[in-house]
């Protein structure tokens, strides 16, 4: 499939946007996110194969509605094509990439060969993660590496990009030009220590965050009135994860299977009583969307909807987040 049709933003890392004073890195989501424009991030749901067309055409999808594709490295604990092979696929294609790296399946010294590779393919952003424990996964006897979690990660490489050198003191001639992000899940207990940690990821390097799904905005709501208070807001830039259910079924087995996700009752009772459940969690996640924005201290969203492309498209479409992007005022946002 050829590529020359594709939306081009890097592309070659060479003809990446300049970095701009105040900026760490030369892509489009920092800079967005630094004008204050409400961003929209989506993940590419990796394909078990090893055919370049699946991505393209997954990513092909979403490039019309979304500022930065996440490639998931090995989400779940489970195999599927590679966060670096993705990004190096979709760089060459010109499109906004975020790179997750997961601390579960490499050490420190894969891991910072790895940013230096990306850096040099033109990935503009990373996410730091922990990762899923391999027991999560298909193949619990996988041996399980964490070397380092999110925090310690945030931090090697924020000594790589402004330190110049590895965790070995040894220099890097030309160091790694990114946007570092992180995640957070502000809703599972205990709630009183998430803004806690986020502050600790802040302090260690995290420049956004990207959350696990929202369907509960009281929480949202207390989480991000003490994230203001400690005034984390101004620090970074916090995306809020949303993503459709296809049913009150799909919503009660999320909820009792995939770690660190919260449904509240209401949600799936809505659901049940719905005509059609599929449309009805579709418009859950566009009022989501829409309530969301209006919330102080959002800076945007992170969509989520496992092997659904075109229903990522559509969700973002009907929220009208993309249309008249209002700038807000970020008074020293993630210096």
């Amino acid at each position: 499939m050829s590529t020359a049709s594709l939306n081009p933003e890097v592309g070659d890392p060479s003809a990446a946007y300049p970095i701009l004073p105040g900026h760490s890195s030369g892509g489009r989501l920092e800079r967005l996110l630094r004008e204050g424009r409400f961003a929209v991030t989506a993940e590419l749901n990796p394909p078990d194969s090893a055919d370049p067309r699946e991505v393209y055409e997954r990513a092909l999808v979403l490039s019309e509605v979304v500022d930065a594709i996440n490639a998931t490295d090995a989400s779940g604990a489970n195999v599927h094509m590679s966060s670096v092979g993705i990004c190096s696929l979709l760089t060459r294609a010109g499109y906004a990439v975020v790179m997750q790296i997961s601390c579960r399946d490499r050490n420190r010294i894969a891991i910072q060969g790895d940013v230096l590779g990306a850096a040099a393919m033109g990935v503009a952003n990373i996410l730091c993660l922990t990762g899923d424990g391999v027991q999560a996964g298909d193949q619990p006897g996988a041996k399980p590496v964490f070397d380092l979690d999110s925090t310690a990660l945030l931090d090697t490489i924020r000594t790589m990009r402004d330190g110049g050198k590895f965790l070995s003191g040894r220099k890097i001639t030309v160091p790694p030009r990114v946007f570092l992000g992180a995640a957070e899940n502000p809703f599972v207990p205990p709630y009183d220590f998430r803004p806690q940690r986020l502050a600790k990821k802040v302090a260690a390097g995290a420049q956004f965050i990207q959350t696990q799904y929202c369907f509960d905005l009281p929480l949202l709501e207390r989480f991000m009135s003490r994230v203001r208070d400690l005034g984390l807001d101004r620090r970074c830039f916090i995306l809020v994860g949303v993503g459709p259910l296809a049913s009150a079924k799909a919503a009660r087995w999320m909820r009792s299977n995939v770690p660190g996700i919260h449904i509240p009752d209401a949600v799936i009772d809505r659901l049940e009583k719905a005509k059609n459940q599929k449309a009805e969690g579709k418009a859950i996640c566009v009022e989501m969307i829409q309530r969301v924005r209006e919330m102080p201290g959002v800076a945007g969203v992170h969509v989520m909807a496992y092997r659904q492309e075109e229903f990522v498209s559509e969700i973002i479409q009907a929220s009208g987040v993309l249309a008249n992007r209002r700038r807000r005022l970020v008074q020293g946002a993630a210096s």
